[in-house]
């Protein structure tokens, strides 16, 4: 690949000026610094769940670098659209009006950068919350469509980025378009959460200094989501700013739950019941038991639906192993951490203001503690492998349900790998080194002798424990093969 002279100063200047100001996200540095490089024109998609960093990782990483900015308006009609690219084409010195049609308006923003290209730097077109613009009978995809691939695509300078929160929009429109845009997109940059790392790092620099256990514990509630540790205060507890934040009822994030979906989801009622039934089911569901629970068909609407909420960093799915089905089917679980959060504590607060820092010790908050920190881990799978030291072998992870035993058994978390060993993981949270006591040591080991029998599995099997500060010693203790702390879940991701 040939890089010009110019290319290369263009990339220089990003490594003293723009990894500085970015808090994690190195991969997608890298990843926009080679295709601000590429010796072709580029068309990329940026997408994520809504609050997750995308426009911020954009603006930030080429600031004065964009040679046209535009972002459509959220919840606003066809003419709002307009006056916002049209506002954004003024800058550029372009003349448009809303009252054009979106071919006029691409059409000026041709003639506004026609200059620019040639020229042997980037031309960094960034259009942001791209689905407001596709307002109903607006022709927006045609005239996009019509700007790359008659224009755009001849110039290797000019480098496209669509980006938005409506990851349904994005994947169905742009990614796996079937119209003119089909097979036009070059590059997808698919930005997930924060890492509990990543977090540690974001607080540490807004100069809030809490110990991991207190990291973890606010991972648990808002996940690794930028913006919702932006409003956490340095003078404030954790406690003290949920109350703030959440125990009030004008509090910022105390409606956040269905701006969200509204956001993400032209129609978000089916996507709130899924997360609802999902919610209430501590270990997962099938396909078809979301199906059943609902009371509609498990066929491809239902897919599409599930595709999404994935798409949006909500839900995971995870292989289950089962003799009795012979094959690997899917299972969903609930992961974004506020959307736990909400749902268990939306009714329980009410109207207190003071909620969390009155209940901090009781069993309301203790209860919910283990179901999260299980989120946690099962987010840090890479972690997990890191520390075992099986980075570098072939691993699949699933769950595992017994179909015969009684009581009925469960393992939230196998790791089987290439060299013969299963991980048998269990996660539980404390605030101090964890006491396996003997009737949960013999609940353990009738899951294990469950497991064995009914899988029949052929593999050496290692007992690990997640825990926050390790294990107790006892005689249980000594029985567990692999321990991994939350120090270990802080390293940084290496994939």
């Amino acid at each position: 690949m040939h890089i010009s002279k110019n290319h290369c100063n263009f990339a220089a200047d990003f490594k003293h000026i723009v990894m500085s100001m970015i808090i994690g996200r190195e991969l997608e540095q890298q990843q926009l610094e080679q295709l601000s490089r590429s010796n072709k024109a580029e068309f990329i998609a940026v997408y994520g769940r809504r609050r997750v960093g995308k426009t911020y990782l954009i603006t930030e990483f080429f600031r004065d670098k964009l040679a046209f900015y535009a972002s459509g308006v959220l919840n606003a009609g066809t003419v709002r659209q307009k006056e916002a690219f049209c506002y954004a084409l003024e800058k550029i010195g372009a003349n448009g009006n809303e009252k054009d049609s979106w071919m006029k308006l691409f059409q000026r923003l041709q003639e506004g950068l026609q200059a620019r290209v040639g020229k042997g730097q980037p031309v960094t077109v960034f259009l942001d919350e791209v689905p407001c613009f596709d307002t109903q009978r607006s022709d927006f995809i045609p005239a996009l469509d019509h700007f790359w691939n008659t224009w755009a695509v001849r110039y290797p300078d000019i480098k496209l980025i669509v980006c938005g929160s409506a990851t349904s929009w994005i994947v169905k429109n742009i990614i796996d378009s079937h119209g003119g845009l089909h097979n036009r997109l070059t590059y997808e940059i698919h930005l997930h959460p924060f890492t509990l790392a990543q977090t540690e790092q974001y607080l540490n620099i807004n100069g809030i200094r809490w110990t991991r256990r207190m990291i973890t514990e606010t991972y648990m509630i808002f996940g690794g989501i930028p913006y919702y540790l932006s409003l956490l205060q340095p003078n404030e507890s954790l406690l003290q700013s949920l109350d703030r934040l959440y125990g009030k009822s004008s509090g910022i994030l105390r409606r956040e739950y269905d701006r969200l979906f509204a956001s993400l989801f032209h129609a978000p009622d089916p996507y709130m019941d899924i997360i609802t039934v999902l919610a209430k089911n501590r270990t997962g569901m099938t396909r078809d038991e979301i199906a059943d629970k609902l009371h509609i068909n498990s066929g491809g609407r239902l897919s599409r639906l599930l595709t999404d909420l994935k798409n949006c960093d909500f839900i995971r799915s995870y292989r289950v192993y089962s003799t009795k089905i012979k094959r690997n089917s899917e299972q969903y679980a609930l992961t974004d951490m506020f959307t736990l959060f909400h749902l268990h504590f939306n009714v329980l607060v009410g109207e207190e203001e003071h909620f969390f820092s009155k209940n901090s010790n009781t069993s309301v908050l203790l209860s919910w503690e283990g179901l999260a920190f299980e989120r946690v881990a099962m987010q840090h799978i890479n972690q997990i492998k890191q520390c075992l030291g099986i980075s570098g072998i072939g691993v699949d992870y699933y769950q595992w349900r017994s179909k015969i035993s009684t009581p009925s058994a469960q393992i939230d978390l196998i790791l089987d790998r290439a060299d013969g060993i299963v991980n048998i993981c269990e996660m539980k949270f404390s605030h101090n080194p964890y006491l396996i006591k003997k009737n949960e040591y013999e609940k353990l080991q009738n899951r294990l002798f469950a497991f064995r029998s009914e899988t029949r599995i052929n593999k050496g099997i290692q007992l690990t424990f997640i825990t926050p500060f390790g294990l107790q010693a006892n005689e249980y203790a000594s029985e567990v093969t692999q321990q991994i702390k939350l120090d270990d879940l802080f390293v940084p991701d290496r994939g």
